[in-house]
């Protein structure tokens, strides 16, 4: 019966608001819609973070205040591994709508928050759709599937049973990741070079299962493990090329198997530890084309 009478209420308020004012209009229309719809209950799966960055942070607040709470919305959306949520904007916010329309258009900074996000949890893409009274909807398509799931943790407890004793060093564990992913992994050249796909080298499926990778298959294989370790790192990307960053003893070192795995004119397998484990100042004075990287976002790394 009140539901009833309040929706009575609501059309008399409309008719004779309609010749008035326009806003009074839309202010009784978003009271109603967000009485009957309400802000997805967020639920992390078994892949999430709980890590905060300096250029990103979890949130619990779901009515976003400004463009930086926005990022960190979809930050924690994502991480969360949900593949659909709504939330709504607050009339407070009255950029909300054309921050989100910014967003949802910039593929840069959508791929920059995928690159903080765990493994299983990135997105291949986002749709977000919204309407003119507030209302957010964003739907997540993964990148890996979940039969890819399966096959690649077969490999990472296999690896780690057969390579990684108790008593190593932290710096010891990823020496042997990086070594056992080096060692077991082509570099796609055709991928690179002719864009011909026969792999999916930019995943960790490509690295660990089909053993070709490009420089995405290499980043997202290697922190896979460095998750399972417990070791704080997030991918770090330039304008063409992606690589890790991990935290080792207070100090954040890249890490980038890539350019560790050379493809040489004999066709030889090499292994190198040029970018292993070293500072952003060692990094810059080996390669400083492909590695520059946006100081403003990669933050642990200036």
């Amino acid at each position: 019966m009140k539901k009833i009478f309040f929706l009575f209420s609501l059309i008399v308020v409309l008719f004779i608001s309609f010749y008035y004012n326009e806003e009074i209009v839309a202010f009784f229309v978003n009271i109603y819609v967000q009485k009957t719809e309400t802000t997805t209950t967020l639920e992390n799966n078994v892949y999430a973070s709980s890590r905060n960055y300096q250029y990103i942070q979890l949130t619990d607040d779901f009515m976003p205040k400004d463009k930086k709470h926005l990022i960190n919305l979809y930050y924690t959306i994502l991480n969360s591994g949900m593949t659909k949520f709504t939330f709504f904007c607050p009339k407070e916010y009255e950029e909300c709508i054309s921050d989100v329309n910014d967003l949802s258009d910039d593929q840069g900074l959508l791929s920059t928050i995928n690159n903080y996000v765990p493994v299983y949890n990135s997105f291949k893409n986002i749709e977000t759709e919204f309407d003119t009274l507030g209302k957010v909807s964003i739907t997540i398509h993964p990148v890996y599937t979940d039969s890819q799931k399966e096959e690649i943790n077969k490999v990472l407890e296999t690896v780690e049973r057969t390579y990684i004793k108790e008593a190593m060093t932290v710096e010891e564990k990823i020496k042997a990741i990086h070594d056992y992913i080096i060692n077991t992994t082509q570099y796609d050249k055709a991928r690179s070079d002719n864009k011909v796909k026969q792999y999916h080298s930019d995943t960790a499926y490509g690295a660990l299962v089909e053993h070709q990778a490009i420089c995405g298959g290499y980043a997202d294989a290697m922190k896979l493990f460095l998750d399972r370790f417990g070791i704080e790192n997030y991918k770090i990307a330039s304008e063409n090329h992606i690589w890790n960053l991990v935290k080792i003893d207070n100090q954040w070192l890249h890490l980038d198997l890539t350019w560790d795995d050379p493809i040489t004119d004999t066709g030889e397998d090499v292994l190198e530890y040029s970018y292993f484990l070293i500072t952003t100042e060692e990094l810059l004075s080996l390669e400083a084309d492909q590695h520059v990287f946006n100081k403003a976002v990669y933050l642990e790394a200036n």
